[in-house]
């Protein structure tokens, strides 16, 4: 078994470019699936440059519902900057079609375009937390022949069992979490609505699911509770990148940043006596972290940082070579705020001139939700489901029953990421939305890959450097 998972990070850095380069060397690539409808519609505006959608979109087991996508949202040539990106629907507890359509569309081009060329596996990555669009991701997937789900932010209860169902093309639903409910309130799909599937239902294979985790506990809770099968765990340690799951005890720095202690350790001898392979990440980038990682009994490492700034990652180039300039000078930070993100979880960031880690950036920027994606699902008075984001606009949030301390500090990681990945949004007078990066602490030792005759380096030279 592969002895490397790529993380799948933030809005289209986790690539198929990226997926596929890692896999075709014999290790775990991973897509990242999140938001990724809203980035295939941003490249279909930008003209689908290589023609690379268009020839997974033909290998769609659907044309018609291929062909909608590619005229609602290509653009011959490409928009023009200013002319802005376009923003699908937003996701809501009873979605239109359209919008369903797009995001199985968007994840099968994805996972298609990473196993594209080779037989070997490719997983796609989700967040529990952005449980909206999460059954039609994984159909998505599924369609194109995705090997691995893996999942975190989040406990992922319910995913083994909607895997089960997607493979026999079955309706399936999905309890979502709302603030303040006095009922069970659901999401619902049904691949029929949408496909001719009595005509035509392709054979699926139903993926291994690994759960992402840090504690023993959450590992015997998703044994003991979950719906279905689990198929190994991946263990993000706190010095993983992105969001990482809340210490055990309340406590802070005095940079504000979170403080983990002993109970927030894995025990991995407990977690081998579970019988289930598991790969660790965060910190175990490197050579010495595959051999502690074996010594452990784990089957290899997840790796998320080192490939972020390699060549093939998704995320866009001006940034990667701030990011490397700083590290080989030594002056690169990441800094774990527990304010950033409107999900509540802590989240690294990391600070990059002009992207939203710097103050007057971030004060300047107008406030907006346009894609929705870590909006809070809230009971309003009535019994309906409202929704409400602390990263937008204060005053909208507090009518919607948000405190306005929760407000404060708070990024739009939608548009943040999304722009880091290359996809910033026009928001007029020549102004876009800035970037957020994100990365764990290895960041600070990137350098140690870049080449000597250029400011970069591969996925293969990361694997190299691992593998020994």
């Amino acid at each position: 078994m592969f002895k490397i998972i790529q993380g799948g990070m933030g809005v289209s850095v986790s690539s198929w470019r990226l997926a596929n380069a890692v896999s075709r060397l014999g290790q775990l690539g991973v897509v990242s699936g999140t938001g990724i409808g809203t980035v295939l519609a941003a490249r279909l505006a930008q003209g689908d440059q290589g023609g690379h959608i268009r020839r997974a979109l033909d290998a769609f087991p659907f044309p018609q519902s291929a062909e909608r996508v590619w005229r609602r949202y290509y653009t011959e040539g490409g928009r023009q900057p200013e002319e802005g990106l376009p923003r699908p629907p937003m996701w809501t507890i009873n979605p239109p079609a359209e919008l369903e359509e797009l995001t199985v569309v968007a994840n099968f081009v994805e996972v298609w375009l990473a196993k594209e060329g080779h037989k070997n596996p490719v997983g796609i990555n989700l967040l529990e937390k952005v449980q909206l669009p999460t059954m039609a991701s994984l159909y998505g997937a599924m369609l194109a022949g995705v090997d691995v789900v893996l999942m975190g932010a989040g406990i992922p209860l319910q995913v083994p069992g909607i895997l089960d169902a997607l493979a026999r093309h079955k309706t399936t639903q999905y309890r979502l979490d709302v603030l303040g409910a006095t009922q069970d309130y659901v999401i619902r799909f049904d691949p029929r609505r949408l496909f001719p599937l009595d005509d035509e239902a392709p054979a699926l294979r139903r993926p291994l699911f690994f759960p992402i985790i840090s504690s023993n506990t959450l590992a015997q809770a998703l044994l003991k509770r979950a719906n279905g099968r689990i198929d190994g765990f991946v263990v993000e340690t706190p010095v993983a990148g992105g969001h990482n799951a809340p210490p055990r005890q309340a406590a802070f720095n005095d940079k504000g940043e979170p403080i983990y202690g002993d109970k927030d350790r894995v025990d991995y001898t407990k977690l081998k006596a579970l019988g289930l392979p598991f790969w660790i990440g965060g910190g175990y980038g490197s050579a010495k972290g595959l051999r502690a990682a074996l010594a452990e009994g784990a089957e290899g490492v997840q790796v998320g940082t080192a490939f972020a700034y390699c060549d093939e990652s998704g995320m866009a180039q001006p940034y990667k070579e701030a990011v490397l300039r700083l590290a080989l000078r030594e002056e690169v930070t990441v800094t774990t705020s527990a304010r950033v993100s409107p999900t509540g979880f802590p989240f690294k960031v990391v600070h990059v001139p002009g992207t939203l880690s710097d103050g007057a950036v971030y004060e300047a920027r107008e406030r907006i939700c346009d894609m929705g994606f870590l909006r809070h699902l809230y009971q309003e008075a009535e019994g309906k489901v409202g929704y409400r984001c602390p990263a937008a606009p204060v005053a909208g949030y507090v009518k919607k029953g948000g405190a306005p301390e929760d407000t404060e500090g708070r990024m739009c990681l939608c548009n943040g990421l999304g722009a880091a990945a290359g996809y910033a949004q026009h928001k007029g007078d020549g102004v876009f939305e800035p970037a957020i990066i994100t990365s764990g602490d290895d960041v600070v030792s990137i350098g140690r890959f870049v080449r000597a005759d250029r400011l970069g380096y591969s996925a293969a030279d990361v694997i190299r450097a691992i593998l020994g």
